[in-house]
């Protein structure tokens, strides 16, 4: 019986085309959340993927739409993540409701610092998927917060927007602040910010009620 001859030195088989843009988009979410937009190099992110310069422009065109389709990848995962708001009782106080959703949001930058790094990117760069995924999550959190008041009897109208927006807003504003010294650790954040919008739960439904009218 003969034995196939083995198979001599030669050029490595070619990675299939849909791996090796997988391969591309986690190396561009590595380089483009170090580097920047401006900085990045489409050679160091083909080094980073073991591919050729020329395989990424085959599959990318340019820098750019690059980094426009891996902000498109990362903005997928974060609707697919958060598109679920925590599943809670509804007796819980408002203070354990607030904490549970801004928990879900906060631990999960603090277990991927290169996801807060790209959003701010994405915000300095004004890419308009990030506006897309924004208006989605802030649609399905202000249903649970107006679902929420309305089984207390409340309706919150337009103030339910106007909560998650500004809580939205302070989330990101903290997670993209230049501390000086070393930064407060996840948790205190998190306290931080559901304080502020428990206070700010309380001023609109249980202040004057001509404010929440006002909203409606």
């Amino acid at each position: 019986m003969s034995i196939p001859p083995r198979r001599g030195p030669g050029r490595p088989r070619k990675v299939p085309a849909v791996q090796q843009r997988a391969l591309v988009l986690e190396a561009a979410r590595r380089v483009f959340a170090k580097e920047g937009l401006r900085a990045a190099t489409i050679e160091e992110i083909a080094h980073r993927a073991g591919v050729t310069r020329q395989a990424v422009y085959e599959q990318f065109g340019d820098k750019n739409a690059l980094f426009d389709a891996m902000i498109a990848a990362l903005m997928e995962e974060l609707n697919r993540l958060f598109a679920t708001p925590p599943r809670l009782a509804d007796e819980v106080d408002d203070a354990t409701w607030v904490r549970a959703h801004f928990s879900q949001v906060l631990q999960y930058l603090d277990r991927h610092p290169d996801c807060g790094l790209l959003v701010q990117e994405a915000v300095r760069t004004r890419d308009p998927m990030l506006a897309q995924v924004r208006v989605r999550l802030t649609a399905v959190y202000v249903e649970a917060l107006q679902r929420r008041f309305a089984l207390r009897g409340m309706q919150l109208g337009r103030a339910a927007e106007a909560l998650i927006t500004m809580a939205v807003g302070m989330a990101e504003a903290l997670n993209s602040l230049s501390w000086r010294g070393e930064p407060p650790d996840t948790e205190t954040l998190i306290d931080l910010l559901t304080e502020f919008a428990v206070g700010g739960l309380a001023a609109i439904t249980g202040g004057p009620p001509e404010l929440l009218e006002r909203l409606k």
